[in-house]
This record gives C-alpha cells, sequence and structure tokens, in this order.
C-alpha cells in the first residue's frame, strides 16, 4: 500500500515538472495566428501588429492565416477543432459574442469550446458617409433617412456583425430605415462605399482612417459615450443627434478548449507585455483602439457579460440567421 502510495506521489512531481518545463520552452514552431476575416480590416491589423512582438518574445514566428467567411464562423470553427496544444490561436471581435444569439446552429460551442486568452482592447466605430450624402451631422443623416425611408443603403461587413447591428440599433432608435447590404469584411464595403453604391458605414476606425484623411470620407459621429483618440474632432453620436446611443468594440484572443493553462498564462503574459510597448500602443491608439490590461478570467468574464447583453439586442431587433 505504502508503495503504491509512493509511486502515485513520484507519478505527480515528475507530471508537473515536465508540464513546467513544456510551458517554459512552449513555444518550440511557429504558432498559427487565425484571423477569421480577410486581409486589410481592423482584425488582420492588430493581428499582424501584434505578431511582431509575439515572435520576438516567444522566439518562434505567429504566423497570419486568414480564414474569412460566414461572419467570422469559418475561422473560429478551424479554431475550434484544432489540437489544444497553443500553436493555434485566434483574434474575435465583438460579434464572436453576438453570434451565439444570431445564429440557430453553429458548428462549435461559444461557451465550452474555447479558453479565453486575453482581451486586447477597446475600440469605436465611426460612422463615415459617401461625399455625395448631403448630410455632415447625425442629426442631418436622420433627418434625411426619414424623409427617404428605406432608400439610404448602409454596408457592414456581414448579417450579425456589430457593423450591422451598430446601424440597426441606430435605425430602432432613431426611428429611420436605412437599407441593409451586408458584405464579407470591412475591406470589401469600403470599396463600394468609395465607388458611392452603398453611402453609410458603421466602420472600424481601422478601416476607414486613411480615407478620412484623404478626404474621401466624411466622419459625422463616434458610436462610443467618448470621442475616438484617433479622431477627436469627431463628436459622440449620442452628443450629436441621438441621445443614449452607444456602441464600443472589443478584441480579444482564444484558444481551443484543453489548452494548458500554463501556455494559456505564458500567451497571456506575451501580448500583456506587448500592449505596454510605446510604439504599439500608439499603432493601436491611432487605430483607435486603447489597449487593456485582463488575465484570462477577466476576459472570460467579459464575454459572458457580452454574450448575454447582445443575446437581448437580437431578440429585441428580431434578427436571426439559419447559415
Amino acid at each position: 500500500m505504502r508503495l503504491s502510495w509512493l509511486r502515485a506521489i513520484l507519478f505527480a512531481v515528475s507530471f508537473t515538472c515536465l508540464s513546467t518545463g513544456w510551458a517554459q520552452s512552449y513555444p518550440i514552431r511557429p504558432v498559427r495566428f487565425i484571423v477569421p476575416f480577410p486581409p486589410g480590416g481592423a482584425n488582420d491589423t492588430i493581428a499582424r501588429l501584434l505578431a511582431v512582438p509575439l515572435t520576438e518574445m516567444l522566439g518562434q514566428q505567429f504566423v497570419i492565416d486568414n480564414r474569412g467567411g460566414a461572419n467570422t464562423i469559418i475561422g473560429t470553427d478551424i479554431t475550434a477543432k484544432a489540437s489544444p496544444d497553443g500553436y493555434t490561436i485566434l483574434i474575435i471581435p465583438g460579434s464572436f459574442a453576438i453570434n451565439v444569439s444570431l445564429y440557430k446552429k453553429l458548428p462549435y460551442d461559444s461557451r465550452r469550446d474555447f479558453m479565453p486568452v486575453v482581451m486586447i482592447g477597446n475600440g469605436a466605430y465611426v460612422i463615415v458617409v459617401h461625399p455625395s450624402l448631403p448630410v455632415k451631422s447625425v442629426a442631418e443623416l436622420i433627418a434625411l433617412a426619414k424623409q427617404k425611408p428605406g432608400e439610404i443603403r448602409y454596408g457592414s461587413s456581414g448579417v450579425g456583425n456589430v457593423t450591422h447591428l451598430a446601424a440597426e440599433l441606430f435605425n430602432m432608435m432613431a426611428g429611420t430605415e436605412m437599407l441593409h447590404v451586408p458584405y464579407k469584411g470591412g475591406s470589401a464595403v469600403m470599396n463600394d462605399l468609395l465607388a458611392g453604391r452603398v453611402s453609410v458605414f458603421f466602420s472600424t476606425v481601422s478601416t476607414a482612417a486613411s480615407h478620412i484623411k484623404a478626404g474621401k470620407l466624411r466622419p459625422i459621429g463616434a458610436t462610443t459615450a467618448q470621442a475616438s483618440a484617433a479622431f477627436p474632432e469627431v463628436p459622440p453620436v449620442a452628443q450629436s443627434g441621438l441621445p443614449g446611443y452607444e456602441v464600443s468594440g472589443w478584441y480579444g484572443i482564444l484558444t481551443p478548449a484543453g489548452t494548458p493553462k500554463n501556455v494559456v498564462d505564458r500567451l497571456n503574459s506575451a501580448v500583456r507585455s506587448a500592449l505596454t510597448q510605446s510604439d504599439l500602443k500608439s499603432k493601436l491608439l491611432t487605430l483607435g483602439v486603447e489597449p487593456v490590461d485582463t488575465t484570462p478570467e477577466q476576459f472570460g468574464q467579459v464575454l459572458r457579460t457580452e454574450i448575454e447583453k447582445w443575446g437581448k439586442v437580437v431578440k429585441a431587433l428580431n434578427i436571426t440567421s439559419h447559415q
């Protein structure tokens, strides 16, 4: 009996040592960093910015793998089914929390198939319009939309994406009926917005910034309670025509469920360290993303809160998708 007990103790100690040693040596090969969007959008830009310091700090290449389509579901599903060893990570936007309620049947369980690693930051969305649309403020957009119900076309990055729900929440609160035109990613929306095929886009700052600065698009409102650091001169929607309106975007990183906690903690520590670097922080702020500092547990709580919040909004707007 004593011999069996001693063997069990020795096995537990040896396993702990091996596990700790493995975590310290992680990663020993390149890490696939899945972006569930085509190249060029905010998620892609942020992932590429993060990949540089992560590669430097952890000594292995963080390789961007763009798997766009189906409102992030394709890339997210690939991650859910990947080996839980820390060599596949996923950047997610706020729409991850929306899809739980939006889709009747997802190929993964949003609550159980992933482990939260870290929250990257919060970002504002900015309402941009094509110069041909005769509005210079949120109040003017509301007035024109009421005069022309169903005639003003707005683009989104996909049905149920934050850029879609932000506009529908705007419609609901303002009593307007702008027409929804869904696309596969922000870059595709931007191409048609610049060409005048749609007139309005509730865009991430990163997607719209260069076009705003070039004078090709007109910003009329920020969706957050406070103005975006990237465009402080653009007033919040709530202060320029639609009191009480607020939508903020966030970005985070997940791994497949079952990834060893010490590996998750190592990734969390590396990302949080990267976010303190002045150069990276400055670039994120330019994109309208304010870095945050969270543990995996804190990010997990954010996910639970967001899933509950957007579930109520999706139900109120009666938006569903059968994929």
